[in-house]
């Protein structure tokens, strides 16, 4: 069996035989693939759970939202822009985007005054997003144009999934019962 290896030194994707991994040289600038301190693939399962409980505990680093929210803009002006162009484009849009539903109980969980400040700075975000006229891929081509829409939707929606409740949702039913 064979594996893809990229060069570390030259960036270079090359095709190697699993089994001489530890001995293959790059093609082009013929240094080696991999270095000594790769694990072989034959360590035993105590080898393998020895050099875990050895290995120096990873550091978990913390996110800065404010240094982010400070690149995206302001939340206030944010969230001002998405009050202002959210429901015309919802009422224009809604039963050409299979986001819609996601998108609207996305608002009422950002509207809710239970939600935390940073969940809403996500939802509204995503949101002014989505409203935006101008975007990575402009919503005036066909089925493509809305995709980049959907990612910041959804990615969005599964980051305060648990925030939004089945309030934010019936809220969301309500308006498209309409």
């Amino acid at each position: 069996m064979s594996v893809i290896v990229e060069c570390p030194n030259c960036g270079q994707k090359n095709e190697v035989e699993a089994d001489k991994l530890k001995l293959a040289k790059c093609g082009t600038c013929h240094e080696s693939l991999v270095g000594e301190d790769v694990i072989p693939a034959t360590m035993s399962d105590s080898e393998i759970a020895t050099s875990i409980e050895s290995a120096p505990p990873d550091k978990v680093e913390e996110v800065d939202t404010d240094a982010w929210a400070a690149k995206i803009g302001d939340h206030e002006e944010q969230l001002k822009y998405v009050n202002q162009g959210f429901w015309s484009k919802v009422r224009k849009y809604a039963g050409k985007v299979p986001f819609s539903h996601e998108a609207v109980s996305m608002y009422y969980c950002a509207m809710d005054p239970n939600t935390p400040t940073k969940v809403k700075a996500t939802a509204i975000g995503a949101l002014a997003y989505w409203i935006l006229p101008i975007d990575l891929v402009p919503d005036i081509f066909p089925v493509i144009g809305y995709g980049d829409d959907a990612t910041a939707i959804f990615v969005a929606y599964k980051a305060i999934s648990s925030h939004i409740t089945d309030e934010h949702r019936d809220k969301a039913e309500a308006f498209f019962a309409r």
